[in-house]
């Protein structure tokens, strides 16, 4: 087990910390418990987020663009659409059925508009006013069959609506159902949204056709609700888990309740930190309950096992008791900065969401250090010792054979140990070549998901459901209005359609042939623009802007008619394919418009994502390397050798380039989700050889400068502690892959293999390394006495025994 020296105020200050703490235990648990309330509350206000994670930084210029694109045309990811492949859809009690469901959800507050096949609104010429009236198709529910052919006819006449609402080549039909822009990012959307799928759902028994949802507004609405039931669903079998490890452990139900106090505390904390900070419940602050938990198991173990180890050398509770605050106290304090600098790196990042997962976890884990060191032992404090069954748990024999196997190997079989290393090594830089980056907006829903199979629906039939849009700036006042500019848009629109990956747009050109068909008395062969001679007629019927009739065009064009926006919807592509489209569209754009007359930006929720994730993985790459470094600082504190860091640290990065390997082979894409794999691993695993080499360094001492005599006792001391707890955190990560979510399932199985992989490396080739190395890593630096210095404190001074008297 392990204990401390250091400098003597560390000494006088961690003395009288015992004495603070068993002098004031009523007080000290008071004021835990008016914390833990404090936090409670706090904890009772946290929210859910229903934003659109933003990913880009604020003074981004694509970020820029897409805020001024919203500005003036409003959010381009408020429509939620419904889908139904109806082949009978124009006999009189589907199109009825149809066109009940459509007013029925029309009616629902929060509710701005519908639009499908029975709700569509027709062009019309008006010659006696000499403009054009837009009227709704369907003026009232048709009563017979023939009502409903005619209506038939004339919807599949305007040419307007084909590839929008209905495909005439799959017969599905689409309604579109646009959100009020107030309630879109708040939880008043879910009872919206549930209100639609309710009312939907009355369609689909009535009529026994499968309906299909998707929409940005409907899958972030689902996301969230899963992220709910997930929260408390990790935190369930977090504990489960918990409570099984410490029962396998030390078969105490005394242990195990006193630990679940601690956990349970911890849980309220963490989540009253993220009320505190007024964030809201994002698919990553959702975990962080149950990864806290897991380190909390950590650090009671910890403390457990010596305070069973103390207790059986001399059979004082209150003696033992002390001397696990003053031995493991600063011990565990420097292991769990660690995790919390893995985590802190987040910080760095420039992502909002990142940032606040980094904030609450880091302070998290901190004030978890300061609960178990002070609550644990007070609660031990006041029960009785442990009994002779409670720590056979200190003489584990198929763990000691363990360790005897292990230091045989590494005083025979160090070539084999090397031999595999290597192999790992190299199959880990194969691995890392065949890794793929993927920003799709559904990466962390699973193929099976109703959300992802619904969104496929939409891909198939009509192009897909994210916004893709082109700003057109004229740099003129009715610029848009030319018919030169019209045409360019219309040019522009084709060289797109080109790509599979488009649905058909909504644009100033579009509407351009409607009125042209209009006013041709809606004959579907002059569904198309006007050329020279026709112009001049087609835009005169267009209402005047101090008409007031001019709302048609409001979503298309801005006040002063100098800019335009082109909106497709797309499939959900990812950053490759993203990419591709883009630099094939691109110099279209270049090529069309002249830079002199026109300013063009391609933007929307589409592009803006795939940005932020490129953006996102190429800061989280940064972030490993800063948490790398931070952490080698820390280690600087406690070994004053630049070797010895370097020794230390390569068992604790080999694994994550073979984890990345397993990435690569696996085909699990770099993504947001997965990235963050790494910064966590390397904060958790480099506990073991801090707690290993620490251990080392004073076996020094002791054996004269012995080095074999030295990692071997190491390894015997450290090696038990080391496996035990890899086995915890391992287990630990493992509740996270029974997530609904790709990337949380992943994050679990990542950093559970991560952690089994270090805990190889750091048991079997760190000790390996300092055999081989012998001398060379030996530095006068390395046995100088340190800043600290963490070990077993049975050769503590004599003023510390009388200490733990007081």
């Amino acid at each position: 087990m392990r204990g401390l020296r250091y400098h003597p105020i560390f000494t006088v200050m961690w003395n009288k910390l015992v004495r603070i703490i068993f002098r004031n235990r009523p007080g000290i648990l008071a004021g835990i418990l008016l914390i833990t309330a404090f936090m409670a509350w706090q904890a009772s206000d946290v929210k859910l987020s229903y934003d659109f994670v933003r990913m880009l930084p604020a003074n981004d210029k694509g970020y820029l663009e897409y805020e001024g694109f919203k500005k003036m045309f409003g959010e381009d990811g408020n429509v939620l659409v419904i889908g139904v492949v109806n082949p009978d859809i124009f006999k009189l009690d589907e199109f009825n059925a149809w066109y009940d469901l459509g007013n029925e959800i029309k009616s629902i507050d929060g509710v701005q508009e519908v639009v499908s096949i029975t709700r569509a609104i027709s062009v019309v010429k008006n010659d006696s006013l000499r403009q054009f009236e837009y009227l709704p198709v369907v003026t009232r529910k048709p009563a017979t069959q023939a009502d409903v052919d005619s209506l038939k006819v004339h919807i599949q006449g305007l040419k307007f609506y084909e590839g929008l609402m209905y495909n005439e080549h799959t017969n599905a039909y689409l309604m579109a159902v646009t959100l009020d822009k107030h309630k879109i990012n708040d939880k008043s959307r879910t009872a919206v949204v549930n209100k639609i799928h309710e009312t939907a759902e009355k369609y689909r028994k009535l009529t026994n056709h499968e309906i299909h949802y998707s929409g940005l507004p409907y899958i972030r609405t689902l996301t969230m609700e899963k992220v709910k039931h997930e929260l408390y669903l990790f935190i369930i079998l977090s504990i489960l888990v918990a409570a099984f490890i410490l029962f396998l452990f030390f078969r105490s139900v005394k242990i195990v309740l006193s630990s679940l106090a601690v956990v349970l505390i911890s849980i309220i904390w963490a989540l009253g930190i993220i009320g505190l900070f007024n964030f809201k419940i994002t698919i990553l602050l959702g975990v962080i309950p149950s990864l806290i938990v897991i380190i909390a198991i950590e650090n009671c173990i910890y403390i457990v096992n010596k305070y069973h180890w103390e207790f059986r050398l001399h059979g004082n509770k209150m003696k033992a008791l002390s001397r696990v605050v003053q031995r493991i106290g600063f011990a565990s304090l420097m292991v769990n900065t660690a995790t919390a600098t893995g985590f802190a790196a987040f910080i760095l990042v420039s992502n909002q969401m990142l940032r606040q997962f980094g904030i609450v976890t880091s302070i998290c884990i901190m004030l978890e250090y300061l609960l178990t060191i002070s609550l644990l032992p007070i609660i031990f404090s006041y029960q009785k010792p442990p009994d002779k069954k409670h720590v056979k748990h200190l003489d584990n024999k198929i763990l000691s054979k363990i360790l005897n196997q292990i230091i045989q190997l590494i005083q025979y079989k160090r070539s084999w140990i090397y031999g595999i290393a290597a192999v790992l090594v190299l199959i880990g830089i194969a691995g890392i070549t065949r890794m793929r980056t993927s920003g799709k907006v559904v990466d962390d829903i699973k193929a099976s998901d109703p959300i992802y199979v619904d969104l496929k629906f939409f891909e198939k039939n009509f192009g897909g459901v994210m916004p893709f849009e082109i700003s057109i700036d004229t740099k003129k006042k009715k610029g848009v209005m030319r018919m030169q500019t019209i045409q360019k848009i219309d040019e522009l629109q084709q060289e797109i359609l080109k790509h599979e990956e488009f649905s058909k747009p909504l644009s100033l050109a579009e509407l351009m042939k409607f009125a042209k068909q209009a006013y041709f008395n809606g004959k579907p062969e002059y569904y198309s623009l006007p050329n020279s001679q026709e112009k001049n007629f087609v835009l005169s019927y267009f209402p005047k802007k101090n008409e007031g009739k001019t709302n048609v065009l409001k979503s298309f064009i801005d006040s002063t008619q100098q800019f335009t926006r082109v909106s497709f919807q797309m499939a959900d592509v990812g950053t490759k394919e993203m990419n591709r489209l883009l630099d094939s569209i691109k110099p279209k754009v270049n090529e069309i418009f002249d830079k002199e007359d026109y300013n063009v930006e391609i933007t929307g929720n589409s592009v803006v994502y795939v940005r932020g994730t490129e953006f996102l993985i190429k800061h989280l790459f940064m972030s490993v390397g800063i948490a790398i470094a931070m952490i080698s600082l820390l280690m600087a504190l406690m070994f004053s050798s630049a070797r010895m860091i370097i020794v230390s640290m390569l068992p604790n990065i080999i694994p994550l380039v073979i984890t990345a390997a397993i990435m690569g082979f696996a085909g699990v894409p770099i993504k947001p989700s997965t990235i963050i794999v790494f910064s966590i691993a390397l904060g958790i695993s480099v506990d073991n050889a801090i707690q290993y080499l620490s251990r080392y360094r004073h076996e020094l001492k002791v054996t004269g400068g012995n080095i074999k005599l030295s990692t071997i006792n190491a390894l015997r001391e450290a090696g038990f502690s080391m496996i035990y707890t890899s086995i915890v955190l391992v287990l630990g990560f493992s509740v996270f892959i029974v997530s609904e979510f790709g990337g949380t399932q992943a994050l679990g199985i990542l950093i559970s293999t991560t952690l089994f992989i270090a805990m190889f490396f750091n048991v079997v080739v760190l000790p390996s390394l300092l055999l081989s190395l012998d001398k060379r890593l030996v530095t006068k630096a390395f046995e100088a006495e340190p800043i600290i210095e963490i070990y077993d404190g049975d050769d503590m001074n004599n003023g510390n025994n009388q200490s733990e008297q007081g």
